[in-house]
């Protein structure tokens, strides 16, 4: 008797890229993941619990370091010390491109989705769109922004950890609630969406 294979076990840790930051996501990088955690948390703190503001904050820091850097390179010059190791702050042409190109793929994609909901008529994919779109509208009333993205941090330095642990378990359960909304969506696609009536896409141009 011939035995199935089991599913591919994904590798949590490539699929992030395999990089620095995710060394940081999946704590492999324990420190790392440590100065995030905490960094993010005072920075909340500050501006959501203290009533810090924001614009005050980046300008008392900037001025703290612009002093710090002003007298370490004033003792440094009486004292025959080196100066503060500061790098060369510039961005290259490449990095530049490399954002460029993100952002054309982000907008392209959108505008294709308008494209496809106003020109193709689109019924679901205009469906999914509204209701993403109330979705981020719910959830803005209830959360600032700042609370939002704190919240996103601590979910990315968890939820990575927890599916890389637990991921056989995770898959079977998000396997059946997957099953459940595809049977919910074919009843209402079935049952509401094919039988409203659209006119033909295909017209002709106005000379």
């Amino acid at each position: 008797m011939v035995e199935s294979n089991p599913p591919r076990r994904l590798n949590v840790h490539q699929a992030l890229g395999g990089g620095s930051v995710a060394d940081v996501i999946l704590w492999k990088k324990w420190y790392g993941g440590v100065v995030v955690l905490m960094s993010t948390s005072t920075l909340w703190f500050l501006f959501e619990r203290a009533g810090y503001n924001l614009v005050s904050f980046v300008a008392n820091v900037l001025f703290l370091l612009v002093v710090i850097l002003f007298f370490w390179a004033k003792s440094a010059s009486l004292l025959n010390r080196p100066l503060p190791p500061i790098p060369d702050l510039e961005i290259s042409d490449e990095s530049v491109v490399k954002a460029a190109d993100a952002m054309q793929i982000w907008i392209n994609s959108a505008l294709s989705i308008a494209h496809d909901i106003a020109l193709g008529r689109n019924l679901k994919l205009f469906l999914k769109v509204a209701v993403g779109l109330w979705v981020i509208s719910y959830i803005g009333s209830l959360i600032n922004f700042l609370t939002l993205v704190y919240i996103g941090v601590i979910l990315s330095l968890s939820v990575p950890v927890v599916y890389d642990k637990f991921q056989d378990h995770i898959d079977e359960k998000l396997c059946v609630i997957h099953r459940i909304l595809q049977a919910q969506y074919r009843k209402i696609d079935d049952n509401i969406l094919k039988k409203i009536p659209f006119p033909s896409n295909k017209q002709k141009k106005i000379q």
